[in-house]
């Protein structure tokens, strides 16, 4: 026992900190025992007992229950494992205060209904296998069961970078994100959109006789009109033609189709799918849940091309 100074108690919670109140309940409890008594009776504690408690209230402000502590200076327990498994507990506690700090900041900001507010809740706090098992079914209605063809196929890739992956400890952007992304995935709207995108792909194959091009036709638009749309060239004047011409023949003689007026409209609606900006924040959101670089938006070339495509139809039959 340590033969040094004893202290009172009132003294003991003036070194540590403590009330003497709590220093009286820690040593009601055993968690710090008097070295003896005064003749009157009153607990009289060594030096000691200050480091002893002031490992308690560290280890209290670190979140152990008194049992623990109580084995931890008694050492049934080592300090290395009971860190280690309140380490892991907080990072659990911590991904749930993240989750819950993400879905409220989302009702704050879009003024969400109750309704709305159980079912961020719902898709927030799923499971990993529940995570993939909804992203599963929304890629099977937009690619069919397979996600797509064989591994390597454009197809399979636009599966793969449709596919959100929310890490083990997300940010608060990251869950935000996988919320609204969640959410976008069960708008039927979106999918049977999506769904007829994944078709035309499938009919420009068949009618090919191959595999669908690498360079689907919204990265040919992209590169057709990148250009005239830098130039700032008006997609409805006549200084426009040569690019539009340009875009309908390559289109016609991948399809082995005149360029017509049936092929310009069925080019048309084809653009007009592809321009739904849900698409493209389903994208963006994508993204942000698996940390890769914003894409690009593919939005003011589709409104170019479509601006010009219209003006054309439109011309034609005022003629």
């Amino acid at each position: 026992m340590d033969g040094g100074a004893l202290h009172s108690i009132g003294e003991l919670a003036r070194r540590t900190g403590l009330t003497v109140k709590t220093v009286r309940f820690y040593s009601d409890r055993g968690i710090v025992a008097p070295a003896r008594r005064s003749p009157a009776g009153h607990r009289l504690y060594g030096t000691d007992a200050v480091a002893r408690l002031d490992l308690v209230r560290t280890l209290r402000d670190l979140g152990l229950d008194l049992p623990t502590i109580r084995k931890v200076l008694e050492r049934e327990l080592s300090l290395p494992e009971v860190a280690a498994a309140h380490a892991e507990a907080l990072a659990v506690r911590i991904r749930v205060l993240r989750l819950r700090r993400a879905v409220l900041t989302a009702v704050a900001e879009r003024g969400s209904t109750p309704e709305e507010l159980d079912l961020m809740h719902r898709l927030a706090t799923l499971s990993e296998d529940e995570r993939r098992r909804l992203v599963g079914e929304f890629l099977a209605a937009v690619f069919g069961g397979g996600h797509g063809d064989a591994a390597g196929s454009p197809l399979a890739a636009a599966a793969r970078s449709m596919t959100p992956e929310l890490p083990d400890n997300p940010g608060t952007e990251q869950v935000r994100a996988w919320v609204e992304l969640a959410e976008l995935s069960q708008d039927p709207d979106f999918r049977a959109r999506l769904r007829a995108l994944t078709e035309d792909h499938v009919e420009e194959s068949a009618r090919l006789g191959g595999p669908v091009p690498r360079r689907g036709l919204v990265a040919l638009v992209r590169d057709r009109v990148g250009p005239a749309l830098a130039a700032a060239v008006d997609a409805a004047s006549p200084s426009a033609d040569p690019v539009v011409d340009g875009l309908t023949a390559h289109y016609a003689n991948l399809l082995g189709h005149p360029d017509d007026a049936a092929l310009r409209e069925q080019l048309l609606v084809r653009l007009e799918r592809a321009n739904d900006p849900r698409r493209e924040r389903y994208g963006r959101l994508v993204a942000v849940v698996n940390g890769w670089p914003a894409p690009e938006s593919l939005a003011p070339a589709l409104d170019w091309t479509l601006t010009a495509l219209r003006a054309r139809r439109d011309e034609v039959t005022v003629t």
